[in-house]
């Protein structure tokens, strides 16, 4: 009998807080979310609603130990790493792979793109030679539609733009082919011209490759064009979830009403009020009457 592959990413039940002198405040109540290989999804929500300590911990980039607990499971093709340890070591930065918020601070600005290429490749194959490195790199951003890899090789971050940087971030998460990339807010620290640009590149690169992406936003936008499902995350728990044309169609939660409501039009009548917009992150979600449960919607 034939089974299903099981997915790239299935995070259940997952629930993060952090100690403090007056006790633990829980920041996630029961995040549960899967994304299936080469499938795009993504997890909305506003500044502050847990979309990137979701992400982080889901690279294994945010841990239990002392001041925070974490519970629930984190499951990368069926391998558990919700508690870290050398499993999400080993798959970090070649199964799966991040794209930061800003891609200049993202990198390090006392070594060239050179140098940094050359750490990420031989990090996981220590056999790799300079120049074999450099050749990967040289094609990983010829890939990004880079006129002059080898220029930008031999450049420091901040002796680039915010554009050609995010380029540089792309090329290096998806040499590796991962199975995942985790994209947290890509191209916010952009011009929307280079954005678009940006997030088009990488929606041809991870279809090339066969990578599965997670991609955090708050911009519906770019939600709507790049995505094939949408998690809708509200005070740190899942309000809403559903294939991306069921979502902008028929949206059930009122957050999420508010959240389409809120995307910019040439005419209108001014923003919608998001209820309780800093709340007690240990207070749990409030449920609508009507709404149903929280990810509660029609199975993707």
């Amino acid at each position: 009998m034939l089974t299903a592959d099981p997915p790239v990413l299935a995070i259940g039940d997952l629930r993060l807080a952090f100690r403090g002198a007056g006790g633990d405040s829980e920041v996630l109540h029961g995040i549960s979310l899967h994304v299936n290989a080469g499938e795009k999804v993504a997890l909305v929500g506003e500044s502050g609603s847990g979309k990137s300590v979701t992400a982080r911990l889901a690279m294994g980039l945010l841990q239990g130990g002392r001041g925070v607990r974490v519970s629930g499971s984190i499951l990368f093709t069926g391998i558990e790493i919700a508690q870290g340890g050398p499993e999400i070591a080993k798959l970090r930065g070649t199964r799966v792979t991040m794209i930061f918020q800003d891609p200049t601070s993202a990198l390090n600005p006392t070594f060239t793109i050179r140098n940094q290429f050359r750490m990420v490749l031989r990090s996981h194959n220590p056999s790799l030679s300079r120049r074999e490195a450099d050749g990967i790199a040289e094609a990983g951003l010829a890939d990004t539609q880079i006129e002059n890899p080898r220029r930008v090789l031999d450049s420091y971050a901040f002796q680039l733009s915010g554009g050609m940087n995010q380029r540089v971030m792309i090329a290096m998460a998806l040499v590796s082919r991962p199975a995942l990339l985790i994209a947290d807010e890509p191209g916010t620290a952009l011009d929307v011209t280079v954005q678009a640009a940006t997030l088009k590149l990488m929606h041809d690169l991870t279809e090339k490759t066969g990578t599965a992406v997670l991609l955090i936003s708050h911009n519906l936008g770019v939600v709507r064009e790049f995505t094939n499902r949408v998690y809708v995350i509200y005070r740190g728990a899942m309000a809403e979830h559903g294939t991306t044309a069921q979502l902008f169609r028929d949206p059930r939660h009122p957050y999420t009403r508010a959240l389409l409501s809120a995307v910019p039009r040439i005419v209108g009548g001014g923003l919608p009020q998001i209820p309780e917009r800093s709340p007690a992150f240990e207070q749990p979600l409030v449920v609508h009457p009507g709404c149903g449960e929280p990810g509660e919607r029609r199975a993707a």
